[in-house]
């Protein structure tokens, strides 16, 4: 017995639910060198900012017992490379594709997504929001709801009708059912959670920081619980909102815990890092999961941990549509 995979971004129908996570696989050329690109659920971008960034300064990555930290800082080549070369490539192999975006400004953002608004190939954008205001002090536009919905409704503002805007969550806040009830007021098609929270590291041997940057963002098993519990809460407080759940995916027994939690998609990253194949194996195993419990579709299984034994689960699509 097949299991129907299909899931609904908003109105965005994906194939698979199994996304990358931003920023661990660039623009897709790389993951293109394994695999074909259309199994996928969707491609997920690094996060394209307006102009042309460096990154931060080196080390700016450290392993830890049960994940990664990383100081990247936004490397990529701005949104005028990215459009003349990036999404062109993506676009004329219709892969389905989620830019993301990241800017320093509630205008730099409506700027971005101006620039994608009309450019083929983009079918839906996510609006990363761990990034420093800096007309605020540098203070993190997802760490207070008026702030992220400010973005939002900026983004939401210029883009396209019939591409979806995502907002994407830190779980470092006091209520983060209040940032995403904030952003969805604002105009969120849909929701990603999380982005990596930040941690620390000390070189015992140097005595000193293990990132030049000091603090970084932490990503790989060690956060799923805190992406569980984050979907958790904020299903159970807007169970009409299309989630996709990020954190801590190394296997399709972590992205079950997502789904059963409320995402009715997963994002993957991390395990990219030392396992290329690591979407489709994921995939897989979370179809043997779901095929082993009696489950005929994904949408079936979606938030069901919040429903009491023996109810039923209506298609995802008709729920993200209330």
């Amino acid at each position: 017995m097949s299991v129907d995979m299909r899931t609904f971004l908003a109105h965005v129908e994906l194939a698979n639910p199994v996304t990358t996570a931003a920023g661990c696989a660039a623009s897709g050329r790389e993951l293109a060198q394994f695999f074909d690109l259309h199994r996928l659920g969707a491609l997920v971008t690094r996060s394209i900012t307006m102009a042309p960034r460096a990154g931060r300064p080196t080390p700016r990555m450290a392993e830890t017992p049960a994940g990664l930290l990383n100081a990247v800082g936004l490397q990529g080549p701005g949104i005028d490379a990215f459009l003349e070369r990036e999404l062109p490539w993506l676009a004329q192999r219709g892969i389905k594709t989620i830019v993301s975006i990241g800017g320093g400004t509630v205008a730099e953002y409506a700027a971005l997504a101006r620039r994608l608004a009309d450019a083929p190939g983009v079918n839906a954008v996510e609006v990363n929001l761990s990034c420093p205001n800096i007309e605020d002090r540098g203070r993190v536009f997802a760490r207070e709801g008026g702030a992220a919905a400010e973005v939002i409704a900026s983004v939401r503002s210029v883009m396209r009708y019939d591409a979806p805007v995502i907002a994407k969550l830190a779980p470092d806040v006091a209520d983060i059912v209040s940032v995403a009830r904030a952003c969805v007021d604002a105009g969120a098609d849909a929701l990603s959670m999380i982005n990596n929270p930040l941690g620390m590291a000390i070189d015992t041997a140097t005595l000193r920081p293990a990132l030049a940057a000091v603090t970084g963002g932490l990503s790989g098993p060690a956060i799923l619980p805190l992406a569980v519990r984050c979907v958790w809460q904020v299903h159970a407080a807007m169970p009409g909102t299309p989630i996709v759940g990020v954190g801590g995916v190394m296997s399709g027994a972590d992205a079950f815990q997502l789904i059963l939690a409320g995402a009715c998609a997963v994002g993957v990253g991390t395990a990219l890092f030392h396992d290329p194949y690591a979407c489709l194996r994921i995939e897989r195993e979370l179809e043997d999961l779901l095929r082993a419990r009696g489950f005929q579709r994904l949408a079936d299984a979606v938030g069901l941990a919040h429903r009491p034994p023996g109810s039923t689960a209506r298609h995802l699509h008709e729920e993200s549509s209330l």
